[in-house]
């Protein structure tokens, strides 16, 4: 816990932004709530004992002591006392105790505030934190984990370690300070007292303490479960279809409302273990104040030492004030144990390895002038069998390259490699003679542009879809772009045109419109190299014919790699290799591999097509 806990206040760098102004209101607030209560006893005295109250004579010589500040009240007190009798001694009293809770109050908010604000901020930096290593992380990461957990990570972790870690600085970082100066204050009222308050203190901390470590298991397995509903939720509402076409609401259901009791079981016995923290400190707490007041009424009664019945008051009344940090003390420790269950899961997000890594010292690259060659590239997923295997070709630029095979051949992994999506296991791909790990990330993907069977658009403007990741692109531009596409002419039909927000995933438009917009969107990158990953696969008669001649504009004097499905579309390229089961088994023209009659031509036939 230490070590994660160091690292969350990490996030609240640089310190001296925070803690110089916050020590410097949170000191004097403390002091100032203990002088609250120790002018109590003065204020017993004048109206039960006035004879009591120790006057002193003249203004003591400065020092930085307690009794000096003492001596001066008690100098004004007894001067009060002598020249406008009690009810002149009582006033003075008050309204120096209601200054002193003034002044306490008044910095007490001022710390708060402080802190509230280095909250936020620590949310703030985790938050940026978590999303800018999801940016970075490998597609191959998100292929092993849920994406429920990974939405639950990013919203409900999150807001759980600021309901139940940060709000609880302002109590571990505020609240020793209170403890210590009550305590001091305890001390100076009767030491004998003092230590048999003590007694409560290592007694509660174990049985706290026992408490919190089962918490904080619980707190781990209710954040689990969190993320399964969460990415069941997900799965449902992207499935729907599936759900209602297999007529199965009832299992989907019943499967979730397992989770979901599994889950209320889980939180309800950590909130139960929760909720026991606070009263039992409150029980052992009240529990030595009965103690305190029995030994101090037969100090008293007995004559036993020189405490008054004012000392004793004011002793159990400063307790009471103990009694609600350290209170606040233990349920800050079991919310920072269930917080850091969440906090946990954030860490094994920002600690999770980056399988593409950059080199230490890129090689930058704006021009793509001659080939990209795959030299005795394998690649296999984790630690699963291979999914290529010894894979070599050359794509010259300006030429285009068709994959063809059987689903699992391999094609999409070749496409996937280029971009470094995943690197590869074995051999090295070369871009103009150069490994593509050497470039810089940025750079090499900026030589590409990428259109998949599945157009993945964003809940905004078709305007802002089109020039997504682009900078400094004006709206003719991005018009060209779309005619280019064959998407000018829907777009300019829609409500507000290019300013229409399309949905959730382009849920506004149909399978040819996204894929034409995906297209527009490669169209204003102007890349030199192409990846097409069956990108008409998915469409009906009419839509791919429109999305076909886009892509065949596309095309036009750049290096092409197309993943094709329908062989009707590569035929006009310059080579075409033939997958099988991740190695190469034929290349060629569409006429050379025809002229073969193996396994291209088998397919082709399957297709109808010749």
């Amino acid at each position: 816990m230490n070590k994660n806990f160091s690292r969350l206040l990490a996030f609240a760098k640089p310190y001296a932004k925070f803690w110089p102004r916050y020590l410097l209101f949170v000191i004097p607030g403390t002091i100032f709530s203990v002088i609250n209560y120790v002018l109590l006893i003065p204020l017993l005295n004048v109206i039960f004992d006035p004879d009591q109250i120790d006057t002193v004579s003249h203004l003591p010589e400065f020092s930085l002591s307690v009794s000096y500040f003492v001596s001066v009240f008690n100098y004004y007190v007894g001067g009060i006392l002598v020249s406008q009798g009690p009810m002149g001694a009582l006033i003075f009293v008050s309204i120096a105790i209601v200054l002193a809770s003034f002044i306490a109050n008044f910095c007490n908010y001022m710390g708060q505030r402080i802190m509230s604000s280095m909250g936020t901020y620590v949310v703030k930096n985790i938050r940026e934190s978590v999303y800018d290593k999801v940016s970075r992380l490998s597609v191959g990461y998100f292929n092993d984990q849920r994406k429920g957990n990974l939405l639950s990570s990013m919203s409900n972790d999150v807001t759980e370690v600021q309901n139940s870690v940060i709000i609880s600085f302002k109590v571990l970082f505020k609240d020793p300070f209170v403890i210590i100066a009550t305590l001091f204050g305890l001390f100076y009222i009767s030491y004998q007292l003092m230590l048999i308050t003590l007694i409560a203190l290592p007694i509660s901390g174990l049985l706290i303490g026992r408490i919190s470590r089962r918490l904080k298991r619980s707190a781990k397995d209710a954040q689990d479960l969190q993320g399964d509903i969460l990415s069941m939720t997900e799965e449902t509402i992207s499935g729907v279809r599936i759900v209602k076409a297999f007529n199965a609401q009832k299992y989907v259901r019943g499967k979730f409302n397992d989770l979901n009791n599994k889950h209320r079981g889980v939180m309800k016995k950590m909130l139960f273990r929760q909720d026991m923290a606070s009263p039992l400190s409150e029980f052992l707490g009240v529990t030595v104040a009965a103690g305190v007041l029995l030994c101090g009424g037969w100090f008293i009664l007995n004559g036993q030492s020189d405490m008054r019945v004012a000392s004793l008051v004011a002793f159990l009344g400063l307790y009471y004030q103990i009694l609600n940090p350290v209170k606040e003390i233990t349920r800050a420790y079991t919310n920072v144990q269930r917080g850091m269950a969440s906090a946990n899961r954030i860490f094994a997000i920002l600690d999770a390895p980056l399988d593409v890594k950059k080199a230490a010292n890129p090689i930058s690259i704006k021009e793509f002038k001659n080939e990209i060659e795959f030299k005795d590239v394998s690649f296999h997923y984790n630690t699963d069998a291979q999914v290529l295997k010894h894979i070599n070709f050359t794509i010259e630029k300006g030429k285009m390259a068709a994959l063809v095979g059987h689903s699992g051949s391999g094609k999409s992994t070749i496409a996937d490699l280029i971009p470094r999506y995943y690197d590869v296991t074995g051999g090295e791909i070369l871009l103009d003679g150069i490994n593509i790990k050497d470039y810089r990330p940025k750079d090499l993907i900026g030589l590409m542009g990428i259109v998949t069977q599945e157009a993945i658009l964003f809940n905004d403007t078709v305007l802002n879809n089109i020039a997504f990741g682009s900078e400094g692109v004006k709206e003719e531009d991005v018009i060209q772009a779309a005619k280019i596409a064959n998407a000018h002419e829907f777009i300019v039909h829609m409500d507000n045109g290019y300013y229409t927000n399309i949905g959730d995933r382009g849920g506004k438009l149909s399978g040819g419109q996204r894929q034409r917009l995906a297209i527009a969107r490669a169209v204003l990158r102007n890349p030199p190299i192409l990846i097409l990953d069956e990108a008409t696969s998915a469409l009906d008669t009419e839509s791919e014919r429109m999305v076909q001649d886009a892509l065949t504009k596309l095309m036009e004097n750049r290096t092409s790699i197309v993943v094709a499905h329908r062989l009707s579309t590569i035929q006009h390229a310059d080579q075409i290799i033939v997958l099988q089961a991740g190695e190469i088994i034929e290349r060629g023209t569409h006429a050379e591999l025809m002229a073969l009659n193996g396994a291209y031509k088998r397919l082709c036939g399957m297709q109808g097509f010749s």
